[in-house]
């Protein structure tokens, strides 16, 4: 197994900014994408990378955004190949598997997550008040329940440190307007319903996941990353049992491990040992793989 990435260095081409997993670089009218193999939980940044995590998230988002063009444009452009930097040709072989080449867009200042399952944050929110983000459930449900009449869209701030903050729909429709709000809720769900039903017929159980738009030319548009391990909460239909423990395909399981050792959620992390190293990396190519069909290469 390959000791992972945890940062790159290109010369060639400026760096706009490094995210938890990506690092960005300036082409012009075009951004380079890098997914580097770092890993956060908590919002923080773990010391030890998860060795080709990036080469995942990308071939699966590559994956997910070729597969919605009929429902929603996306900011890859339509031919990576052609695009990459010329600048960059000596190292194309090597990038390309981990980065996405994107025309420069406008970014909402809004995630919107969709949730079909009880989980998580939802579960805890759940137990406490019957609600999730604010929204009323029915009483009697148990952890990772389908949530009745879902999928719900439950909108929340983007924070470039920090925690995000989940709002209520009528807080996002006062900072996009509400006309953009009905709209990149209705894309929400539309696609979230269509990604569980494949993922479903694939063996996978889809909980939740956040999506992330922006405007080109006009038009709202797909961004980011989609439908990854990194973005979504997944598990295997045969381990799928509410109200009992499942084996998620995610970062959960890292998650759970950090609680385990009673972290305290603030940096620095701990260096993860290599069992949790691998069974991380299990899960995402096992997501990967039952989604797609496909072997990473």
């Amino acid at each position: 197994m390959n000791p992972g990435i945890l940062e790159t260095c290109l010369d060639e081409v400026p760096l706009l900014k490094r995210g938890k997993v990506r690092d960005v670089y300036d082409l012009g009218d075009k951004l380079l994408f890098v997914a580097t193999d770092r890993i956060s939980a908590f919002d923080v940044i773990m010391p030890t990378p998860i060795p080709d995590k990036g080469r995942i998230l990308t071939a699966m988002s590559r994956w997910w955004f070729e597969h919605f063009r009929h429902l929603a444009p996306n900011h890859l452009v339509e031919d990576e190949e052609k695009a990459w930097p010329a600048q960059l040709s000596h190292r194309k072989t090597e990038l390309l598997p981990r980065s996405m080449v994107v025309r420069k867009t406008n970014p909402l200042p809004v995630e919107c997550v969709a949730r079909g399952c009880l989980a998580g944050s939802g579960w805890k929110e759940y137990q406490t008040s019957g609600t999730v983000c604010g929204i009323p459930l029915p009483s009697g449900l148990r952890d990772s329940d389908e949530i009745p009449g879902g999928p719900i869209f439950t909108p929340a701030t983007k924070a470039e440190v920090g925690h995000d903050e989940n709002i209520s729909f009528e807080q996002a429709s006062e900072i996009v307007g509400k006309a953009q709000a009905e709209e990149i809720r209705r894309m929400t769900l539309e696609i979230f319903r269509e990604a569980a039903r494949l993922a479903r017929e694939r063996g996978v159980i889809l909980f939740d996941t956040k999506f992330e738009f922006g405007f080109l030319d006009g038009q709202i548009v797909l961004i980011d990353e989609l439908l990854t391990p990194d973005s979504s909460r997944y598990c295997l239909l045969e381990d799928y049992h509410p109200g009992k423990s499942v084996v998620n395909l995610d970062k959960q399981y890292l998650r759970d491990w950090l609680d385990s050792i009673q972290w305290n959620r603030t940096p620095p992390a701990p260096e993860l040992p290599e069992p949790v190293v691998r069974h991380t990396r299990e899960r995402y190519l096992e997501a990967y793989r039952r989604i797609t069909g496909s072997a990473l290469e």
